[in-house]
């Protein structure tokens, strides 16, 4: 059984090693990675300087997010450790770190990042950059802070997905190009979906504490069942919004790199529905298996999109 005394043998290394849940830090990279492809493709070029301070940038929002959602989170985290003891650890409950801790670092995260923003705005004479980095920090406030709290009230999935899937991209297309309204933009909505889908999918995990700790999601408001198929059906449309994309071919479209993500995303399909099936309520190992399926569908996709579209530029033609 997880608790404080297990904790307590961890060394400090292994302690923010924990915390900062590096599992999970594709979920930001990879929209990071896009958004800078995004940004080669509308210059034709790399900016090393663009890619520095978009990546600084993600790195430092990656941590602001990691330690103040946990925060944000402690005290349903502590009804779902007196539900299921034998659970894996929680960061604050199970004394691996202190809450002031994750507050003042997470906070410190935040400000550096809004730094890093107003840095790349003033050398890089981009003059959007700080008030988007600004507001897209200020969407995980109002996910998972007082007084909004929208994760506890609804509607937290919705600006996840808007964060991750619209505004990181775009803030790394703009660092990266300059441009407000890069061309290859297009291939947003489908990824917004897709990261509407791995948001829904996060609450499976939690159905029944998020109930009883008074969160409303997905999962809580819909059920084990409809959750499941909304997240497999937004998985699926993310990879046919790329598809019909490619298919009507506007202007700036990258046609090609976006025929192969699209294949990418729904080969992997059928993968993701058949580990739906066994993910139901409380059958944690088993979710966790189907989020593994649906975090490979969205991150290897969006990878072969990004290099697709970043490939040229990189190697000079």
């Amino acid at each position: 059984m997880p608790s404080v005394s297990a904790a307590s043998s961890m060394t400090t290394r292994a302690r923010w090693a924990f915390a900062l849940k590096p599992a999970s830090w594709p979920k930001l990279l990879v929209p990071m990675a896009l958004g800078q492809a995004i940004g080669i493709d509308a210059n034709g070029e790399v900016s090393i300087a663009g890619l520095v301070i978009g990546a600084l940038f993600t790195v430092l929002d990656l941590v602001f997010v990691v330690l103040l959602n946990d925060w944000g989170d402690q005290e349903v985290d502590r009804v779902k450790r007196s539900m299921f003891p034998h659970s894996s650890k929680k960061t604050i409950p199970d004394g691996v770190l202190p809450a002031p801790t994750l507050l003042f670092v997470g906070g410190l995260a935040g400000f550096g990042a809004a730094m890093v923003a107003l840095a790349g705005e003033i050398a890089l004479d981009r003059p959007w950059l700080t008030v988007a980095a600004v507001a897209s920090l200020g969407l995980f406030v109002a996910y998972t802070l007082p007084p909004l709290r929208l994760n506890y009230r609804g509607g937290g999935e919705l600006l996840e997905a808007f964060g991750v899937g619209i505004a990181l991209p775009w803030i790394n297309a703009y660092a990266q190009s300059g441009r407000a309204l890069p061309p290859a933009l297009i291939v947003l909505p489908g990824f917004a979906a897709f990261a509407l889908s791995s948001a829904v999918a996060s609450g499976l995990a939690d159905e029944r504490s998020d109930r009883i700790g008074g969160k409303r999601t997905f999962t809580t408001v819909l059920g084990n069942t409809l959750a499941r198929r909304l997240t497999n059906l937004l998985a699926l449309a993310g990879g046919l919004v790329w598809a019909l994309t490619a298919w009507i071919g506007a202007r700036g479209t990258p046609t090609i790199p976006l025929v192969a993500a699209a294949a990418s995303a729904l080969l992997a399909w059928d993968g993701v529905r058949r580990a739906s099936a066994a993910a139901v309520t409380d059958a944690f190992d088993a979710q966790r298996s189907y989020k593994s399926s649906l975090h490979r569908l969205v991150w290897e996709s969006s990878i072969v999109l990004a290099v697709g579209m970043a490939i040229g530029p990189l190697l000079g033609f």
